[in-house]
């Protein structure tokens, strides 16, 4: 075993959540190469230090370039507002060292696409970070549809729903100015990067989006509350997906329905240890959705626990990245999903956009 110094930009929300998996994934998943928490950097001296005290730092930094370009650090997670991605993520590609970025990948278009081509030019390991795809659930539906468990792929629903900003009375915040942060740019990716996954390449989209509270206390709301769109996959089928962030009584929507000519699948992230899934076979009478329950024979279950139905959560799909990006960088070969594939997300994000603006479908090839 080796350690690696790993550097952390961000101390927040996911900050947190990437500390606490580098803490532990070594011992997990035996890793090969284990972290070494070397330096956290936050938008202040303080908060820096707070986060270095409480989640076992070596360093503490308010400058990410000192932490960038600091010998030590050898892998970098970015978990810090998507408008500054673009700048770490270049610097550290230009010094060789590996990045991991949460999503979305970055604050536009433009800067998602120089990500990734700084990235491969530089030959590193890059990944991105959609963790809920990564439940060992999600990852066995992968499993059954590539391995034709369901038959041919004939039609998609999913959505991300959540209700943090349903009250008309919760006031404006940093979510509620700028597209990026809006509904489209935050909850949008996850079940976007899902589809992908599940299903393979989007060629076209039709979508809409709205304000539902135009106004809060505090401020005038400048993105959307939610959104949906059409699409037709590649492959062929068809499909639908609906984001909100004023979904009343959902917590988290994460949810897909995916009908094949052999089957079919569901899932929901509210019952994330669960798969629900039919087959077209034996008499009508005995015919039935079968409630699956995780467990050891399912991907990336057993290091977290050998009883099966005893499940999985939220940090442990954190800890699943980790150790992606860990074995992605012992072995140099890229693992999905990389830069570019976060750039795919915001292919259909821009494709998406673009269509609700002018009312028509949108090729994904156009963008």
């Amino acid at each position: 075993m080796a350690d690696i110094g790993i550097g952390i930009l961000g101390g927040g929300y996911m900050g947190k959540a990437h500390a606490v998996a580098m803490s532990s994934v070594g011992a997990i998943f035996n890793t090969t190469l284990r972290p070494r928490l070397e330096m956290v950097c936050a938008s202040s001296a303080q908060s820096a230090e707070r986060y270095r005290k409480a989640y076992g730092f070596a360093s503490a930094t308010d400058d990410w370039r000192t932490l960038v370009n600091d010998p030590k650090i050898e892998a970098i997670v970015i978990a810090t507002p998507q408008e500054t991605h673009r700048e770490i993520a270049e610097a550290a590609f230009a010094l060789g060292k590996p990045v991991f970025c949460e999503k979305p990948l970055g604050a536009s278009l433009e800067d998602s696409a120089a990500m990734v081509t700084a990235a491969e030019a530089s030959g590193v390991v890059n990944m991105v970070g959609f963790n809920y795809i990564r439940t060992p659930a999600s990852q066995f539906a992968r499993k059954l549809i590539a391995a034709g468990e369901i038959g041919d792929i004939t039609w998609f629903r999913g959505e991300h729903t959540e209700d943090f900003l349903a009250d008309p009375n919760a006031p404006a915040n940093w979510r509620t100015s700028g597209m990026a942060n809006g509904t489209l740019g935050d909850l949008a990716p996850h079940m976007i990067n899902g589809a992908l996954a599940l299903m393979g390449p989007i060629a076209r989209t039709m979508g809409l989006y709205e304000t539902v509270h135009k106004a809060r206390p505090g401020g005038t709301v400048t993105n959307d509350d939610h959104a949906q769109m059409m699409c037709r996959f590649e492959n062929g089928a068809m499909g639908q997906m609906y984001f909100s962030r004023v979904a009343t009584g959902r917590k988290m929507g994460y949810a897909y329905e995916i009908s094949g000519t052999k089957g079919a699948i569901r899932f929901d992230q509210e019952d994330q240890n669960a798969l629900w899934l039919y087959r077209m076979d034996g008499p009508d009478a005995t015919r039935g959705f079968t409630k699956i329950l995780t467990g050891p024979d399912h991907p990336d279950y057993e290091p977290f626990c050998q009883g099966p139905g005893h499940g999985t959560g939220y940090q442990d799909q954190i800890i699943i990245e980790a150790k992606d990006f860990l074995r992605a960088i012992e072995t140099g070969e890229a693992l999905w999903p990389t830069f570019r594939d976060g750039h795919e997300v915001n292919r259909v994000i821009a494709a998406t956009i673009a269509s609700a603006d002018s009312g028509t479908w949108k090729e994904i090839s156009d963008f």
